[in-house]
């Protein structure tokens, strides 16, 4: 399998970072910009701005992140042969601890969208739910510059 995806290496990078900026960015933007915007409207006018943001985000974010997550682990598997290089490299185990990272941040994007389909969004889950991701994606943005430096 390695030897048939090796070739579209550097299109496998393209996609994988491509979704990387827009999937961080869309975090970053809900946390740092949107978040703010309670202190200038209403409530009523936040609920609805909200809601706007989040309906157009629903019709792409899930295909970003899947082909994040699978150009992802075509790259891990590239990178580390598989699993071989877990527990016996430092660029090993930033590759783990990027992927426990990355499995998390799944894992609160799934809870997202099962909360959202079943309105059980609330303003304040919302709000850490994005806070949290940012964090963690934080976190997987600088083990992916430190493993290959460190």
């Amino acid at each position: 399998m390695r030897d048939l995806i090796a070739p579209y290496y550097p299109w496998i990078v393209l996609v994988h970072l491509a979704c990387a900026i827009v999937f961080v960015g869309a975090v970053a933007f809900e946390v740092l910009v949107l978040e703010t915007l309670h202190k200038h409207f209403d409530t009523s006018t936040m609920q609805r701005l909200e809601e706007a943001v989040m309906i157009r985000a629903r019709r792409f974010m899930p295909v970003v992140v899947l082909l994040l997550f699978v150009s992802g682990g075509l790259l891990f598997d590239l990178h580390c042969n598989g699993l071989r290089c877990i527990g016996t490299t430092r660029f090993g185990w930033f590759l783990l601890l990027k992927a426990v990272l990355a499995l998390g941040v799944l894992g609160v994007f799934v809870n997202a969208l099962w909360a959202g389909a079943r309105s059980r969004m609330s303003v304040c889950r919302f709000r850490y739910t994005h806070r949290i991701v940012l964090t963690m994606m934080v976190g997987i943005v600088f083990l992916a510059k430190a493993m290959f430096y460190l």
